[in-house]
């Protein structure tokens, strides 16, 4: 992602920013011509409009960007908008931004490009950092969703287990994280069966793998980072249809936004004992594939009847939490491409979460609300874990019924994690199907902003 963000610069050309009440007063500044051109263009300084105002020689020579009114519900991130509606060149804000830092944000975010296949266009538009906005904050919070959406919109050709493990490692090496590994049949003896179990049957090249990251200061609070890395899912024995299958190297979400969190968090240096657990798999089939009906042995000790293999996510996470809560973290957080229930009751914009601490729940909306990172929290409603129950083992991985599924899929995760332990599960989608405002189309970081907002307010910033 080129760093569209500058200190810096000669003659950048002015964005007026405005809202409705300040209109009448921008367009007295403005030449008749000016004026003339921008009530032409019908911009009334709503959220999100933009008008281009040429020179007398055709050449652009301001912008008006109109932020909406008081009761405007605002997008912290709409200046992402821009990128896309002008020409190369450098830019400085003029007038009050609503939001300075997501502005810049926002605004690197809408120059986002995946050139991994094909070249980029060309040179973006840069903006003059406004005043206030502490540059490497600003960078570091782009640069991890930039990561995401890199990791998302890799193909699983290209980005198995051994390849997002290595950007783990690229990230620990950054930041001068440790980092271990658990690869293929040592699985098994090492206590992970459940990891071993789902991602045994691909092949020798893209075996199975635990990756887990540490860093920070011992005797910090411990912020424990869980994500599903199931790189390809065919949806196991229990086979997608190819519809089903189309966008499922994206189903790695959830441990790419894990590791974009965990990213923001080492750069912005924050006082916590951080930990990074990844299960990576593709949940392929052949002849050594788990099938419906096979009970599984869990770290925890539990056992789980197999009611989908398609339900495979949650398995690996079941091993990776409990390894999670052997140490009894003061926060953990998972985050999965987990259920399509979720995208159902709240489509692609709004990723549920859960977590049985209401303060906990009351804090991490505000955060969430107030970086525009939307989510909305669904409740751990304990009646529906009887859709769970089996008659052969412990627990069933699928629900009975087919309703409530993003529910029954986070009652299960519950069972591997201690009450005792505060807990965030977030049910993503790590994808947006069109553009918006700073959120082009593919894949996407979710909820992380909001995370780190919520851990940096809980713990602090550094010294």
């Amino acid at each position: 992602m080129s760093d569209s963000l500058i200190e810096a610069c000669d003659q950048p050309t002015p964005i007026h920013v405005v809202d409705p009440d300040g209109l009448g007063a921008l367009f007295e500044t403005l030449s008749e011509s000016e004026a003339a051109w921008a009530r032409a263009s019908r911009f009334d300084a709503g959220a999100g409009m933009v008008a281009l105002l040429p020179t007398a020689l055709g050449t652009l020579g301001k912008v008006l960007f109109g932020v909406g009114g008081n009761g405007a519900a605002r997008n912290p991130l709409m200046a992402g908008s821009l990128p896309g509606l002008l020409p190369q060149g450098d830019y400085d804000f003029v007038g009050a931004l609503p939001d300075p830092l997501h502005a810049a944000i926002g605004w690197a975010l809408g120059n986002y490009r995946f050139s991994r296949y094909r070249a980029a266009s060309g040179p973006v538009p840069r903006l003059l950092l406004p005043k206030g906005v502490a540059p490497h904050r600003a960078r570091t919070i782009a640069r991890a969703v930039a990561l995401v959406r890199d990791l998302v919109n890799t193909p699983a050709n290209d980005l198995g287990p051994a390849e997002l493990a290595e950007a783990i490692r690229a990230a620990a090496l950054r930041h001068g994280a440790a980092v271990e590994e658990v690869v293929g049949d040592r699985l098994l003896a090492a206590g992970f069966p459940m990891v071993h179990a789902v991602g045994r049957a691909a092949s020798p090249a893209r075996a199975p793998r635990l990756v887990d990251l540490t860093w920070g200061e011992a005797d910090h609070p411990k912020v424990t980072l869980v994500g599903k890395g199931v790189v390809f899912d065919t949806g196991g024995l229990d086979i997608k249809p190819s519809s089903g299958m189309l966008l499922m190297k994206k189903d790695m979400g959830g441990a790419a936004n894990a590791l974009g969190l965990a990213e923001m968090i080492m750069a912005m240096n924050l006082p916590v004992r951080l930990r990074l657990i990844v299960p990576a798999v593709e949940n392929a089939i052949s002849g050594d594939a788990f099938r419906p009906g096979d009970i599984l042995r869990s770290r925890a000790g539990l056992s789980v009847e197999i009611g989908n293999t398609d339900a495979e996510g949650r398995l690996v996470l079941a091993d990776a939490l409990a390894l999670a809560a052997e140490e009894t973290p003061d926060l953990l957080i998972d985050l999965a491409t987990l259920t399509g229930a979720a995208r159902v009751a709240l489509g692609p914009e709004v990723p549920p979460f859960f977590t049985r601490d209401d303060a906990l729940a009351a804090a991490l909306s505000g955060h969430a609300e107030r970086v525009g990172d939307p989510l909305w929290r669904l409740p751990l409603w304990r009646p529906y874990a009887a859709m769970l129950d089996s008659k052969m083992a412990d627990i069933n991985n699928a629900g009975s019924g087919g309703m409530a599924g993003s529910i029954t899929a986070a009652l299960f995760l519950a069972r591997f994690v201690p009450e005792a332990i505060p807990w965030i599960h977030a049910d993503i989608y790590a994808w947006n199907p069109s553009s918006r405002p700073a959120r082009p189309e593919g894949g996407e970081a979710q909820a992380i902003r909001a995370l780190f907002s919520l851990i940096e307010a809980r713990y602090g910033r550094p010294a």
